[in-house]
């Protein structure tokens, strides 16, 4: 038996086949999918791959073949979508299979050690009540023990370096309780737990309102009858969504099937496995995330492949976590832009979700206050099941939003980047002891910095981009490439002093909070603060359980999040991304701010302000009277208009290297091959620089085309971008994105 076997590499030259013989020993354990590993090329070097593809015969001499051994293995349903996915988003099939891999296995030794890894686990070695004697005794006396003792009673068992972190002691006082022979170590095999420290108290189902039991009945009807629909709950925010996924979730578990939920951002993971732990407890739960460690996520894997985990939470890779008999698809905030890759392969988890619920004929509910305006238009034309929620859960109304006009500040001597109206209402909010949370979607102190005497302004050495600075380390840095350098203190062109530092942002923001409210407590939630594991879930809890008085954060703090003590919201400026060139401004905009707001008032009437430039433009507007229908319905007429998603697919083919002139002529290959092979209905381009022609010190030009993808325009771009002449090119790469989450 022969078997035909793709290479594990990202080159486009070995995006092909290569026979394979399987040894006879190996026949019945060699399938379509299984992971193997081959020597591959003239020398003895030993690479791995997958087999797609099993024959009795081959064209090549069978002297010329080589023999594989079995590794890690898919099924043939994860090799078929794997070649789905490298057609559709034009990419290497090995790039697609690594997806759907454990993570950690890189080679055969990584997955050995990972495999047979050890460590000491702590237990208490004296009964818990015979302990508490003796500290009322005062035979044990020093607090850290005390701690560490208590802290065992609901985690006995706990990896000796997480209770070191955990508890906040050293080695030393683990060995003394040790020595007294009030704990004992135990060497054991490792198993990662990411919900260690976690004491989530069970509860019980809600009772549904009679919009979420019409909408729960007729979804559980399609799992109970094992069909695929595909299904939206439009719910305004705090209008129990989640309440509904669990029962969902319930019906799917009491069939013995799995369930599979996506949420878009790692700061939302917390909250959503907390809900899902007090309902189903942590036996059943698995979580995937980038903020685990890889030995964390190959034991949540393990589990789930093994069916020991039969609720799958995470962010969008999540999708091809390998469970058994799958139940439901839920991608929750389905609009947000995370669910779409923005690396190779540049794939939506939306449609690999849909896929595969057909395949297993289970339903896929996506679910958002602010739908994307695609899946609005799909519901809106019956391809998709609608159901609404027009009330919070709690009967609790929507907060009141205000919009102030920030020229009218600059009007009457107010410089401060949050308005006297804000001040006031942060000022009465203190002084009730409500929280407040500031929304700026900003990074760092100030945006730009510009020379007043000659206009030169600091840009990154590296990119076409301008350099921010971050007053906590005193530099500027890239948000592109990473480059940090020193401050300015003349200008590098005309040797000027006038050096002006202009934009604000989050670290600016806080700042000034501190000037004009030096009482308030504050903290920060933004890329910079939630660098190290677990941070984003340690910001959240200190805002909730401590009590903090304001939250200043970016797009983090805006979706999903549940304060109970948070009565106002201010969004600083609301022009940041409706001045973005995108087609998808106006919505990004109007999600936000509707988004943002219904953080405000959940169990207390709230208030939101939202600051702005330009308070007449319609998603301003639509987004005070938090009316998502009508923004719809001026969008999908202006989208129409001008023939943009949904009417249309935008494909975006880039070409970036080091070298000018190669790009330039190998797009225009890629143009003119396409052009010559084009259909009435596809708008090409000619090839142009991008707005940010240079990233890390590479160009960057792009091809536009504007059509209405079929199987036919996909075949006419991969056989474009495939020409021989492109291979020996290897300094341009070639990459081609589908609906991009940005156009720059």
């Amino acid at each position: 038996m022969f078997a035909e076997v793709i290479i594990n590499s990202n080159a486009r030259a070995l995006n092909k086949t290569f026979d394979y013989i399987v040894p006879v020993n190996l026949e019945k354990d060699i399938k379509i999918g299984s992971r193997v590993f081959v020597p591959f090329g003239n020398g003895s070097k030993i690479d791995d791959g997958f087999v797609i593809n099993l024959k009795s015969n081959s064209e090549f001499a069978k002297k010329e073949i080589k023999k594989i051994e079995p590794d890690d293995s898919l099924n043939e349903f994860k090799i078929n979508l794997a070649k789905l996915m490298a057609r559709k988003y034009f990419c290497n099939i090995s790039d697609c299979i690594k997806l759907m891999l454990p993570p950690g296995t890189s080679n055969k030794d990584i997955i050995n050690r990972m495999k047979d890894k050890k460590g000491n686990f702590v237990y208490l070695n004296i009964e818990y009540k015979e302990l508490q004697e003796l500290i009322k005794l005062k035979k044990i006396k020093s607090e850290k023990h005390i701690r560490v003792i208590n802290f065992l009673e609901n985690n006995n068992g706990i990896y000796k370096s997480d209770l070191e972190v955990l508890t906040d002691v050293s080695s030393s006082i683990i060995k003394t309780l040790e020595k007294n022979g009030y704990i004992k170590i135990v060497e054991e095999k490792i198993e990662r737990n990411p919900f260690i420290g976690k004491n989530i108290k069970r509860d019980d189902e809600k009772e549904l309102t009679d919009e979420q039991k019409s909408c729960f009945e007729s979804i559980k009807t399609s799992i109970q009858t094992e069909s695929f629909s595909s299904n939206l709950i439009y719910g305004i925010t705090g209008s129990g969504k989640t309440e509904i996924y669990l029962q969902l979730i319930k019906e799917v578990l009491d069939k013995d099937k799995s369930a599979i939920v996506l949420v878009p951002e790692i700061s939302l993971t917390p909250q959503m496995v907390d809900r899902f732990l007090a309902r189903f407890g942590e036996e059943n739960i698995a979580v995937l995330h980038s903020k685990l460690s890889n030995g964390e996520r190959y034991d949540e894997w393990k589990k789930i492949k093994s069916n020991r985990k039969t609720v799958v939470i995470g962010a969008r890779s999540a999708i091809f976590s390998p469970v058994n008999n799958l139940g439901i698809i839920i991608i929750d905030e389905e609009h947000d832009s995370s669910y779409k890759s923005d690396t190779t392969p540049r794939y939506n988890a939306k449609d690999i979700g849909k896929y595969m619920a057909e395949k297993n004929n289970c339903p896929l509910v996506l679910g958002s206050a602010t739908p994307d305006i695609g899946t609005m238009y799909l519901a809106k034309n019956k391809k998709i099941n609608l159901y609404s929620l027009t009330k919070r859960a709690n009967n609790m109304k929507l907060p009141n939003v205000q919009v102030v006009d920030m020229r009218n500040e600059l009007v009457i001597g107010n410089k401060s980047m949050i308005s006297l109206k804000l001040q006031d209402k942060i000022q009465k909010n203190l002084h009730k002891q409500k929280q407040t949370i500031l929304f700026l979607n900003r990074r760092g102190y100030s945006t730009f910095i510009m020379c007043r005497e000659c206009g030169f302004v600091a840009k990154c050495k590296n990119c076409n981009i301008s350099l921010t600075y971050h007053r906590n380390i005193n530099k500027l840095k890239c948000h592109y490439c990473g480059f940090e350098t020193s401050v300015l203190k003349e200008c590098p062109e005309c040797k000027s002093n006038k050096i002006k530092y202009f934009g604000t942002g989050t670290q600016k923001l806080e700042e000034e909070v501190h000037k004009l409210f030096p009482k308030a407590s504050t903290i920060r939630m933004d890329i910079d603060t939630v660098s190290k594991k677990n941070s984003h879930e340690v910001i959240l809890n200190k805002f909730k359980n401590e009590k903090i008085d304001i939250l200043i954060g970016t797009q983090m703090v805006v979706k999903g999040h549940h304060f109970p003590n948070v009565t106002l919201v201010g969004v600083i400026t609301a022009d940041g991304l409706l001045n973005l060139e995108d087609y998808r401004s106006a919505e990004k905009t109007f999600q936000t701010l509707v988004q943002v707001a219904g953080r405000s008032g959940r169990e207390e009437a709230g208030d939101v302000i939202i600051q702005t430039y330009n308070p007449d433009h319609y998603a301003i507007i639509d987004s005070k009277k938090q009316d998502y229908d009508l923004f719809y319905n001026e969008e999908i007429a202006l989208r129409k208009m001008l023939n943009y998603p949904p009417f249309c697919d935008i494909i975006i083919i880039n070409f970036m290297g080091t070298n000018l002139n190669e790009i330039n002529n190998i797009s225009n290959l890629v143009y003119k091959k396409i052009y010559s092979n084009k259909q009435n209905k596809l708008i090409i381009f000619k090839p142009v620089p991008s707005p940010i022609d240079r990233i890390n010190n590479k160009y960057r030009w792009r091809i536009i085309i504007k059509c209405k993808l079929s199987s036919k325009i996909l075949d006419i771009i991969n056989n474009g971008i495939t020409d021989d002449i492109i291979y020996k090119n290897n300094n341009t790469r070639i990459t081609v994105d589908i609906n991009p989450n940005s156009m720059s």
